[in-house]
């Protein structure tokens, strides 16, 4: 990515509940060259709360993420950005902001994409944490709060002028939730719109999604969400469209073992956290001969090995059908 973000062109987007020392972990080993923590919730900080607190927890051998930050009010957000690059030190790569998460829960308090709808407040946020911190400070947004009325581009030259070192725009309007196409226009109208980077966001599935966000936008890099559960090879895949290379998708036996390595990884994190690989299996697993029967076991796995012979069933089944 240009300037501020040097060699960053290859985005894993911050996720809740998804993107946990596990999944970076995997996604970095394939190619992303910049991963995101969870958001994190400023006010759950500042509470010192440890479940929060844990959010920041880093995977071995992580030496640089990203973390994205979500609230409404300045003064927190300052504070509890400072307090995460004191904690973090040199592994912090830079801070985002939190602009667009649509949910009820984080939008309906204000926070999210809620923020889109008073740009004031979104600056006085993007400057009170500049101000408060030595590390970059980016923010990511929607094409717009209400079907209909587009206001990213103008949205992101306010970022600008509060101190926003990049932004990232996903084609969705926040009412439109996850439905619907992502519109790729709108990240070329904010590209060019700004003087800062603009990473693109929104419907990456393959290599050749990537390579056409790039030339039909001009972005400076591309971030991917959805696209990666259950599939931390889509970064193999956009880094050899990138370098004109050919991608082998994995074999039914590597896609098995990656679930595998997935599940053991979780149980390394902090709390009772293998029920999480509930959701990742049932993702892995999309398309093989026998997943729906296989999201009917996942979902009553408990532990490391009960995943595993789950993922044996699974297997064996696959193999039959061929």
């Amino acid at each position: 990515m240009a300037g501020l973000f040097g060699i960053y062109r290859v985005l894993l987007a911050p996720m809740a509940g998804v993107t946990d020392i596990a999944l970076r972990t995997l996604c970095r080993e394939q190619g992303a060259d910049m991963t995101f923590t969870e958001m994190v919730s400023a006010k759950g900080l500042s509470y010192a709360n440890e479940k929060t607190r844990h959010l920041l927890d880093l995977a071995d051998g992580e030496d640089s993420v990203a973390v994205q930050v979500f609230g409404h009010e300045p003064e927190t957000m300052a504070a509890q950005a400072a307090w995460i690059e004191d904690a973090m030190g040199d592994k912090l790569a830079f801070l985002d902001i939190n602009m667009g998460c649509p949910v009820r829960k984080i939008a309906g308090k204000g926070d999210g994409a809620a923020l889109m709808n008073d740009p004031d407040l979104a600056g006085r946020i993007v400057k009170s944490v500049s101000s408060a911190v030595e590390h970059p400070v980016t923010c990511k947004f929607r094409r717009g709060f209400h079907i209909g009325e587009e206001t990213a581009p103008e949205f992101a030259r306010r970022m600008e002028q509060a101190g926003a070192a990049g932004v990232t725009v996903h084609g969705r309007y926040a009412e439109q939730m996850y439905r619907g196409k992502s519109d790729w226009n709108v990240i070329g109208n904010v590209k060019e719109s700004v003087s800062i980077p603009v990473v693109g966001n929104g419907d990456i599935t393959c290599g050749r999604d990537a390579l056409a966000m790039f030339s039909d936008t001009g972005c400076d890099a591309v971030m991917i969400a959805r696209g990666a559960q259950g599939n931390p090879w889509i970064f193999s895949d956009v880094n050899a469209a990138l370098e004109g290379k050919p991608f082998e998708p994995p074999t039914l036996d590597e896609r098995l073992d990656m679930a595998r390595r997935h599940a053991e990884l979780l149980t390394h994190r902090e709390g009772r956290n293998i029920v999480r690989m509930r959701k990742h299996a049932a993702w892995y697993v999309t398309g093989l001969p026998g997943a729906a029967k296989a999201r009917g076991m996942f979902n009553k796995c408990v532990s490391l090995e009960d995943f595993n012979e789950a993922f044996d069933e699974l297997r064996n089944h696959a193999l039959r059908a061929v």
